[in-house]
């Protein structure tokens, strides 16, 4: 759930007439320097639709050391004009690209689908008009990203400037491959870098079609590329000694070896978002309806493969056996909205891959000796990687399920009886990414906001985020902020000039 405008736009007017990529015609090769070209890798990826577990490809270059140094290469070579290309010219590329975006949305998200089986409403479509926004946004910035100066009062004149980094590369996960596109590159075109994207190795073929859409918006070789690969293409950028900075989105274990990576090569400037367990806190004088219907979209959105996902519920003693019956009810009928998400009316499809089906399944079974399977906890369907949404009740705080990030429709639900006890129990985390809390009290709600260990907090409302304010956890759910001002202040280094006026 976010809030980034208005929905994709059903027109498909001014269609890019580059763009050819559909599902019979997938890319499948790295985009360096402007151009396409077969990875010298040997080692090629290979990848199944989620929805029946057929072979979609598996001949898709995969970026070793020798494309990655050439990304790097055509990166620099391209970085002292990028840097001082007018504000305008940098706004009006980003522009262009966001439109494009648009305009191919249908087909971006179809590329999509075929490897994450996102439905195009509930989640297709919602990607694609986030990265086109994730565009627009920062092309606002371009020109007014200002520095600042100190007084001259001690005869010395204080100016600081915001300069770009240089390489600059976004790793980004697979549950989101084209939204957070516009959050990373955003922020680095805007400022003056050149930025080199590395999709998942299991959702790559929209990002990879962006290079047809970035050839076309304006981009000049070198500035912005898409290469593909696995976690041995992260390592090689998060320990590249040209590269200044690395922005990553995944799981907190391999942010972990990314900032290691960067520290032992050459510093370079690290921005992690991370994971998530984040609790939503529901008090007796809430809107129960309301509180309902965030809780259950919160933890089905894209298959409950959210990094905020709200996938621990508290309820006040007062309201607990109303909660249950509605959430329960709630879940029953996201259940029935399951299938196959190439058709129209299914709003949750499968769980990526097979890996992630075991990993979710395994939870699943576990958590039945760790609490009350309430609803749910089955799989859906003879083939494919699709499974009930889960509840179970009356955990175990110290337990398992209540304690990891399981990254699919599984939550836990508790009841509390005090204000103090929960903001502990809810505090109790090593993540620190999202939290919501359903009230009609101000006081208690503004109270709350101060004293949860988050990076966010909504108020009545849960599992969103903004372009126009920040991005990010506390703890082990990440460092830095994406969006906002934030963002730019990620992608360069401030500069102070002083000038002497005595001498």
């Amino acid at each position: 759930m976010t809030s980034l405008g208005p929905s994709l736009k059903e027109s498909t007017k001014n269609i890019s007439s580059e763009f050819s990529w559909t599902k019979s015609n997938l890319p499948k090769k790295l985009f360096i320097n402007n151009e396409y070209v077969d990875s010298k890798h040997p080692k090629k990826l290979e990848l199944h639709n989620p929805k029946d577990g057929s072979l979609v490809a598996n001949d898709v270059s995969l970026a070793g050391e020798q494309d990655v140094d050439a990304a790097v290469a055509a990166a620099e070579a391209a970085f002292p004009a990028w840097r001082k290309t007018l504000p305008n010219v940098r706004r009006d590329c980003m522009l262009k690209l966001a439109d494009l975006i648009e305009q191919n949305g249908k087909a971006l998200a179809e590329l999509t689908r075929e490897t994450l089986g996102a439905p195009f409403g509930s989640f297709g479509s919602f990607e694609i008009n986030m990265a086109a926004e994730g565009f627009r946004y920062f092309a606002g910035w371009t020109d007014k990203f200002a520095g600042e100066t100190y007084p001259q009062e001690d005869g010395f004149l204080k100016i600081v400037r915001n300069e770009p980094l240089g390489v600059t590369c976004g790793i980004i996960p697979w549950n989101g491959p084209l939204a957070n596109v516009g959050m990373k590159a955003g922020p680095a075109l805007s400022t003056g870098n050149c930025f080199i994207l590395k999709p998942s190795e299991k959702t790559p073929f929209a990002a990879l079609a962006l290079g047809t859409l970035i050839r076309e918006a304006g981009f000049p070789p070198g500035v912005f590329q898409v290469i593909s690969g696995d976690g041995t293409t992260g390592a090689l950028l998060a320990s590249h000694m040209r590269v200044r900075k690395v922005s990553f989105t995944g799981s907190t274990s391999t942010g972990r070896r990314i900032q290691e990576m960067a520290a032992r090569s050459n510093l370079k400037r690290v921005t992690l978002e991370l994971g998530g367990k984040s609790p939503a806190v529901v008090f007796d004088d809430c809107n129960l309806d309301n509180a309902v219907a965030w809780c259950a979209n919160a933890i089905t959105a894209n298959t409950g493969q959210v990094c905020f996902a709200a996938s621990r519920v508290y309820v006040q003693e007062g309201i607990y056996k109303e909660f249950v019956a509605k959430y329960k009810q709630a879940m029953k009928d996201k259940a029935a909205a399951v299938g196959d998400p190439d058709a129209a009316t299914t709003t949750i499809g499968p769980l990526v891959d097979k890996m992630q089906f075991d990993r979710v399944s395994g939870f699943i079974e576990r958590g039945r000796s760790q609490g009350n399977l309430l609803v749910g906890g089955e799989k859906v369907g003879g083939k494919g990687y699709y499974v009930q949404p889960t509840v179970f009740e009356n955990v175990a705080h110290d337990a398992e399920i209540s304690q990891e990030e399981i990254f699919g429709p599984v939550a836990v639900l508790n009841s509390f009886r005090t204000e103090e006890e929960i903001v502990a129990l809810a505090n109790d985390s090593e993540y620190g990414l999202m939290a919501g809390v359903f009230t009609q009290d101000v006081n208690r709600a503004m109270r709350l906001a101060a004293e949860l260990d988050s990076g966010m907090v909504g108020v009545n409302c849960v599992s969103m985020a903004f372009l126009q304010a920040p991005f990010g956890g506390n703890k082990q759910s990440g460092i830095g902020r994406e969006n906002a001002i934030n963002a730019l202040r990620m992608f360069t280094e401030p500069k102070t000039v002083f000038i002497n006026l005595t001498y």
